[in-house]
């Protein structure tokens, strides 16, 4: 049976009225979330939206009840191994071992995800092959660089050929320079494979170049969604209704991101252990 192509791009991801909480405190509270296949789809916002543990959900490491979410159609409440046979995923702490080889640290991934064993060493070259780090397959992680390390762990989630790839900040602490190696990366096997990634980054410059749609999160819900530009738009048009002069700039995603979410600073944005882990990541990578 064929897909009706007129009907525009299948949903890899939807999230209905998905809610968690810990202990009191809660983290997704009704999140709507549509993310079409084939596209790459930002989930922006402060420390402490619920991006994370949103994310949780959808890979099923967070249980959920049944009809909040599905992947490509699956629903991880009753069908968790056929949704983690879809993902890849690259978390916001270092997954890699600084004590194996590069190539170790991938078919470990490839054992996990029980790829067969007549295949697992074609397809661990093949994943490092993608990341170009096939020269440096056989030196310990612990002598790679920062964009090394992050390209590894692209490296183990490509192993299993997913069909969406969720990426929690996956260039935390990266210079300019391996931030760009880290997507170019990215986009050349989406080119080749047609895969969907769903992302979370604090950096607006990558949201802005590299998402097709954005999904800017507060609070555990969606408060605004669209292409970059549409964004930009409609917050210039509310400033314009306000009595701005027409020949202000357009704003930037920055801007959007700060009329939707305020300074970011207040009780919602996380705690203390959720500033360590970021710290500890972006120390261990810098």
């Amino acid at each position: 049976m064929t897909r009706d192509t007129t009907a525009g791009p299948a949903e890899a991801v939807t999230c209905t009225a998905l809610a968690y909480t810990f202990g009191e405190t809660r983290a997704v509270d009704g999140l709507d979330l549509s993310v079409r296949e084939g596209e790459v789809f930002g989930l922006l916002g402060p420390n402490g939206a619920g991006k994370t543990t949103a994310i949780r959900c959808i890979t099923t490491l967070l249980p959920v009840p049944a009809g909040m979410v599905r992947v490509f159609g699956h629903d991880p409440a009753a069908e968790r191994m056929a949704v983690r046979r879809l993902l890849g995923y690259v978390p916001q702490q270092l997954s890699a071992d600084a004590g194996l080889t590069g190539r170790e640290n991938v078919v470990l991934f490839a054992r996990v995800f029980d790829i067969p064993r007549r295949e697992r060493a074609d397809r661990v070259a093949q994943a490092l092959a993608a990341v170009g780090l096939a020269d440096a397959a056989d030196r310990l992680a612990s002598t790679y660089s920062g964009g090394m390390v992050r390209r590894l762990e692209l490296a183990q989630a490509l192993v299993s050929a997913p069909r969406l790839l969720i990426l929690d900040e996956p260039t935390i602490g990266l210079d300019p320079i391996a931030r760009t190696g880290v997507w170019d990366h990215i986009n050349a096997v989406r080119a080749v494979t047609g895969m969907t990634v769903l992302v979370t980054t604090h950096y607006m410059d990558e949201a802005d170049q590299y998402c097709d749609r954005i999904g800017l999160m507060h609070r555990g819900r969606i408060q605004a969604l669209g292409t970059p530009a549409e964004l930009r738009q409609g917050l210039a048009d509310r400033r314009r209704a306000a009595g701005a002069p027409a020949t202000d700039p357009l704003p930037t995603l920055e801007d959007v991101f700060r009329d939707i979410a305020g300074s970011g600073l207040d009780d919602q944005s996380g705690g203390f252990r959720d500033v360590r882990s970021t710290r500890r990541t972006a120390h261990r990578v810098g």
